[in-house]
């Protein structure tokens, strides 16, 4: 009998043993076993990220604009930093009290956490060592515990109350603390900063201070630095905490979605809008359980942007611009654009008052409340009248147009206009007309500025025809050449203004003007009593600085118009609109002459509005030719001064100048000009600077 229980015994366990062997097999060598997926799951679960790299912003001439700096900062794990919180400590000592053997277990929870503050008390201590006061210490380690304790308190309601208020949820507040306290996040498992290490004695200090301490480490990490400061700080941009919208982006990259204490460009400089293409993705090492790696995932660094600005001509124009003794009734706000008439490249894009790209994000609160108004970036955002900076393009439009010829006299009599129509300026100010000193032809009113002359002329220019020709100019449109197209097909671009050519007060006139502009082009409509107005460049017409610099351009580079352009270096996918062909805009030689020749005689002949301001300038003796065009208008009152400038190897800058507050465009405006137009004759963009 007892002999054959043994041998049932020896059955049944040589069977459990084979079944155990079989599994054994089926699990190390069948390579769609449900096991397998199950042991690598648990493997690969084990991960540690590593930081991305964000791609730098260059200038054309490769200067580094922005970039991610290599820091080092001193962390703390949440697992002591928590000794600092008095609801963990209660939640704890509440819970052992619930339990059987609460006698015994009590004074042992009591005496873990003296000895973690204890611990903690240290680490604050060695912190003063390294000059890091113990309050700024410990209202840094508060603001750990915060956050970790408000998403477990989040997140035990979320769980627990699904359908009840929040304030309402476990209204007890013992249950509440308890509750929090069972909700267990990965956040409670990882290492936090407490200070940035900023020179490589202080990382050395920070070594040898926390050599023997397990909880507290020192994390390498990247930190967004802006060389030059404030220069170009609007079109730049910043980056600051990914958090709401900005969050979703990569939401469905693992790799490269934004972790909690990640940064992204914020609206809506050039960060921002690159942010796809800057933006890198977090290199990953898989462990096994036994912490052998098993697997690694190289960081992908963000791809360079470069954008066609000269950072030190940018630089030397808002330097000259902040120093600049203007007239006490001028604002704060002036903004000027540089762009080379080739190839559309905008050179400067100056926007005045400046601030500090390294402390936007935290003086954010700050800038927004200022008003000057820093945040705005006036050359491409702004809305200004234009005043008699557009008059070359009413004059082609009416040129082309046949309403008037080139030496067809309008007179300008010293005498007060009819009601309804402008007085020309020198009335205004002399009691005298241009009558007075020329025959009243296209070119002299150009070179003269004169208000009677461009206020008639528009008047005989058919509404639709006028703001037609206004907007083959790029009035009244965006720049799509601003823009890029992300990898999500998003178009993202730098936030402009479209200006207005209309009478009624649209928010935008064109989204962007891609291509040709057709006959048919749907405007709002520009009432015909209102035409008189927009010849003087007044009423509801309202332009941007880069519009108005690039219209110059046109003008410069024969009657082409051309995208002004941002962006270097770009495939067709990311910038769309980038290698768009140059647009002839079917102006004839003639009608070009006269139009140049007005604009030249308006900084190179007695009489000319600005020819008191260039007329010692030196230019000539560099090579250069330069023409040009004042403007000033009221409510608001605003200066401008817009031209461009040429050499003999067919080398052209374009520039326009706007001052707010500016009451004459000849002694507010064009002087910057002038003093512009040499930075870029001494930076080798045109003409030859004198030794």
């Amino acid at each position: 009998m007892y002999d054959k229980r043994v041998k049932i015994f020896v059955v049944v366990s040589g069977l459990l043993l084979l079944v155990c062997v079989l599994r054994l097999i089926q699990m190390q060598l069948i390579a769609d076993s449900s096991v397998q997926d199950a042991i690598a799951a648990l493997q690969q679960g084990q991960s540690h990220q590593l930081k991305t790299v964000r791609g730098k912003i260059f200038d054309r001439k490769g200067k580094v604009l922005a970039a991610d700096e290599p820091r080092f900062q001193l962390c703390i794990e949440y697992k002591l930093s928590c000794f600092l919180d008095e609801r963990v400590a209660r939640a704890r000592l509440l819970r052992v009290a619930k339990q059987s053997n609460a006698d015994t277990a009590l004074p042992k929870v009591q005496k873990e956490l003296q000895a973690g503050s204890e611990n903690l008390q240290q680490v604050i201590q060695k912190c003063t060592h390294l000059g890091f006061a113990e309050t700024d210490t410990r209202s840094r380690i508060r603001q750990i515990n915060d956050r970790i304790w408000y998403l477990r308190e989040y997140l035990a309601w979320k769980r627990d109350y699904p359908d009840m208020d929040f304030d309402q949820a476990a209204a007890e507040p013992n249950d509440r603390l308890l509750a929090t306290a069972r909700v267990d996040i990965t956040e409670m498992y990882r290492s936090w900063p407490l200070f940035e290490l900023k020179s490589d004695d202080d990382v050395f200090a920070a070594q040898v201070e926390f050599m023997d301490s397990a909880a507290v480490h020192i994390q390498p990490g990247g930190h967004r630095v802006y060389p030059y400061g404030a220069v170009a700080a609007q079109t730049i941009g910043w980056v600051g905490p990914a958090t709401g919208d900005y969050k979703d982006l990569f939401e469905n990259d693992r790799l490269a979605s934004y972790l909690d204490d990640e940064v992204c460009g914020k609206s809506p400089g050039v960060e921002y809008v690159c942010e796809t293409i800057l933006r890198g993705k977090r290199g990953e090492l898989v462990y096994d359980i036994d912490r052998q790696l098993i697997s690694r995932t190289e960081t992908q660094f963000g791809t360079d942007v470069t954008l066609t600005l000269d950072i030190a001509l940018q630089q030397r124009i808002e330097n000259y611009l902040a120093n600049y003794p203007h007239d006490p009734n001028c604002g704060p706000g002036t903004a000027a654009v540089v762009i080379d008439v080739a190839s559309g490249d905008i050179l400067a894009l100056v926007s005045m008052p400046v601030f500090d790209l390294n402390r936007a994000r935290f003086d954010y609160d700050i800038l927004v409340k200022d008003s000057n108004e820093p945040l705005i970036n006036r050359a491409i955002c702004a809305q200004y009248p234009p005043g008699s900076v557009i008059k070359p393009v009413i004059l082609i439009a009416a040129l082309e147009s046949g309403k008037i010829s080139p030496d067809e006299i309008i007179p300008c009599p010293a005498q007060k206009a009819p009601v309804g129509w402008p007085n020309c300026l020198i009335y205004n100010r002399y009691h005298i007309g241009h009558s007075d000193n020329w025959a009243n032809s296209a070119r002299n009113a150009i070179k003269g500025s004169c208000n009677i002359y461009f206020s008639q002329v528009a008047d005989r220019i058919e509404p639709a025809v006028l703001q037609q020709w206004l907007g083959k100019f790029g009035y009244g449109c965006t720049a799509a050449t601003l823009q890029i197209r992300n990898s999500q097909s998003e178009i993202r671009g730098l936030r402009q203004a479209a200006g207005q050519i209309s009478s009624s007060k649209t928010k935008s006139e064109i989204e962007n003007r891609k291509s040709k502009i057709p006959p048919e082009a749907d405007f709002p409509p520009l009432v015909e009593t209102e035409r008189r107005l927009f010849g003087i460049g007044q009423g509801n017409l309202r332009v941007t600085p880069l519009q108005v610099a690039n219209a110059m351009a046109a003008i410069a580079r024969g009657g082409v118009f051309r995208q002004p352009r941002l962006f270097r270096e770009m495939s067709d996918l990311e910038c769309p609109a980038a290698n768009l062909e140059s647009e002839p805009l079917g102006i004839s030689p003639q009608t070009l002459d006269v139009v140049r020749d007005g604009m030249y005689a308006v900084v190179n002949e007695s009489g000319g509005t600005a020819y008191k301001e260039f007329a010692h300038s030196g230019l000539p003796g560099q090579g250069v030719q330069t023409y040009g065009k004042t403007g000033s208008t009221e409510e608001p009152e605003v200066a401008w001064f817009a031209g461009f400038a040429k050499d003999g190897k067919e080398r052209s800058i374009a520039v326009a100048v706007v001052v707010e507050g500016g009451q004459h465009g000849s002694s507010d405006a064009a002087p910057l000009a002038r003093d512009i137009l040499q930075f870029c004759i001494d930076a080798g963009y045109v003409g030859s600077p004198q030794r």
